[in-house]
């Protein structure tokens, strides 16, 4: 029996942006077939996102982006066919889903691809509402898209592309502003796997959180630094056999992944390499901590301090011999958009030099309370002081010099033409000196791995990339008080890394930094406290390792607590990053 077409094939693919001196990806051949779940891993600026444009025919139709090599979706060459033409063969969820979203209301989002193929009214009508049951949208089908929350418009974008119904399904960071640790990025990748389980439809997958991933993906494809294929092969194989290296070229592993590795370092056993905290868990079991000696087991303090913690006023209470003036303070704190009440008398201490993480389900109000207390949003109901100075009615110099925020999507915040022009933005405001400004951003070029992207403009660079310049224009200013949305987001683990231990030395050195993150892991290792949302409410808040204690109080907050942290917690373990 003859074999069947592939429904994706690339040949020897090299693809350069406009101002690129170098293509990325480079030389890149694969094919996928029917049935396959293919995740495409690879460092920030290895040509990921730019691949996945290549697929269904923007690159190179709507973006200026060289183009050799060839790419065929179902046969059709994606370089001569219509992008009409192809939108039936390959769906698109891109990395950031207001791209994406066009319409008035979630029905209509959904609705709008199979109406313009002209499809017959009540195969419209099947498509959206399945798609929309999928991903746990349907009963906010008549809600405007503006009013969901970022992990929504993200849902929302997934069932716009299982609506098309092509065969191949291509999504870009489709879990980032999902909750990781709650069950909206397992419940998304379940929907995902009803959609192949027939055989004749196939994934491809560009993704960090891997931990939710690894049950899902059927093979592994490696782009390494210069957007070559590194490894191609069955998923667990590939991570499995080549962790060091992968881990090596800054690629993303799963947690348990990297705690396995680090626990080999101290004299553990552990073959084959544990890809889940459920395979983890099963290698420690015959090896008890009492028998080691004591130099190979760690004590992480987020394993510590078993107080519980029920409520805000309970959990900000302090010895008054430690009390000091916090930084940030909200009192009766309100923020409403149109008619919807978002944030509801949020009372709020934050300690100066404390890396605080807001966590929550999609929806509680993560991002309106940063940008409230940023003073991105207009001036809310209520008291805050951020720094001595109102951050609602503070003119902009006032703010940007106490104040650096980072937006959820960077290209919300970008104004300038060039990646220099961009940094020197806000010490231009300052009126600071053309050699100082020169110096500053050079610095900060170097510092995020920017120096040979300095005339680029800030759109055309890879996602990675964009949230490396965007935390470069907040940290420039050297405000007192650093606040940051998803600061991971569209990062490798080894810039992700770089980032997070420039979070600890800020810190170290008098930064406040507020944080939000869906990463409870990324939470566990690095934030000193957290502030923890439902429903517009604080449900709590105080130091990690006490709150951490508490697996019932994110419980009930729509959350789970990593498995990593529980399975090194009963195996008396703590590994820190």
């Amino acid at each position: 029996m003859r074999p069947s077409a592939p429904l994706l094939s690339v040949r020897d693919l090299s693809l350069t942006h406009a101002d690129a001196a170098h293509p990325s990806p480079r030389d890149v051949t694969f094919d996928i077939d029917a049935g396959e779940v293919v995740l495409l891993l690879g460092p920030s600026g290895s040509g990921k996102s730019t691949l996945t444009l290549a697929l269904n025919g923007l690159i190179p139709h709507a973006l200026p982006t060289a183009m050799i090599g060839t790419v065929e979706a179902g046969g059709i060459d994606t370089a001569s066919a219509p992008t009409a033409t192809l939108s039936t063969r390959v769906a698109m969820v891109f990395q950031d889903p207001d791209a994406q979203i066009v319409t008035g209301s979630v029905y209509d989002e959904v609705a709008f691809g199979p109406e313009n193929l002209r499809l017959p009214l009540d195969v419209v009508e099947s498509r959206v509402e399945e798609a929309l049951r999928r991903v746990g949208l349907w009963e906010r089908r008549t809600v405007n898209p503006d009013h969901l929350s970022g992990g929504g418009r993200q849902r929302l974008a997934i069932a716009g592309a299982l609506a098309m119904g092509s065969p191949l399904i291509v999504l870009d960071e489709p879990t980032a502003n999902l909750d990781a640790q709650r069950i909206d990025a397992y419940d998304v990748y379940a929907a995902l796997a009803e959609v192949v389980a027939a055989g004749d439809r196939a994934i491809l997958l560009v993704e960090h959180n891997l931990d939710a991933a690894m049950s899902f993906v059927t093979r592994t494809i490696v782009l390494d630094r210069e957007g070559r294929v590194a490894f191609d092969g069955p998923a667990a194989e590939i991570i499995r056999e080549n962790a060091d290296e992968l881990v090596r070229m800054g690629v993303w592993l799963p947690a348990a992944t990297l705690t396995a590795l680090r626990l080999r370092g101290q004299g553990f056993t552990l073959d084959p390499l544990p890809l889940s905290p459920q395979e983890l868990a099963v290698a420690l079991e015959g090896q008890p901590v009492s028998s080691l000696p004591p130099s190979r087991t760690t004590s992480s303090s987020h394993m510590t301090s078993p107080s519980r913690t029920t409520s805000s006023a309970a959990t900000t209470r302090r010895d008054a011999t430690t009390r000091v003036e916090p930084i940030i303070r909200a009192r009766g704190l309100t923020v409403r958009r149109r008619r919807a009440e978002i944030l509801h008398s949020v009372d709020l201490d934050l300690a100066p030099g404390s890396l605080t993480a807001i966590v929550g389900a999609n929806g509680a109000g993560k991002t309106t309370l940063i940008q409230a207390l940023a003073g991105v949003v207009p001036p809310p109901r209520g008291q805050v002081s951020v720094d001595g100075i109102d951050p609602g009615t503070a003119s902009p110099r006032d703010l940007a010099a106490r104040i650096g925020f980072v937006f959820q999507n960077p290209e919300h915040q970008f104004i300038a033409p060039t990646v220099f022009d961009e940094l020197a933005h806000g010490l231009r405001l300052r009126h600071v000196p053309d050699a100082e400004i020169t110096a500053r951003v050079d610095e900060m070029l170097t510092r995020f791995g920017l120096e040979h992207k300095t005339d680029v403009h800030p759109f055309l660079l890879s996602g990675g990339e964009k949230r490396r310049l965007s935390v470069g224009t907040a940290l420039i200013t050297r405000p007192r008080v650093l606040a940051l949305d998803e600061p991971t987001f569209g990062q490798d683990r080894a810039r992700a890394a770089e980032l997070l231990d420039l979070l600890q030395e800020l810190r170290a050195d008098g930064t406040t930094i507020l944080i939000v993150t869906h990463d409870l892991q990324l939470v566990a290792e690095h934030a000193s406290h957290v502030v923890l949302l439902a429903e517009g409410r604080v449900r709590a808040t105080g130091p990690t390792a006490a709150l951490l204690q508490d697996e019932l109080l994110f419980t009930d907050a729509g959350l789970q607590l990593p498995a990593l942290q529980r399975v090194l917690a009963s195996a008396g373990l703590g590994v820190s990053s």
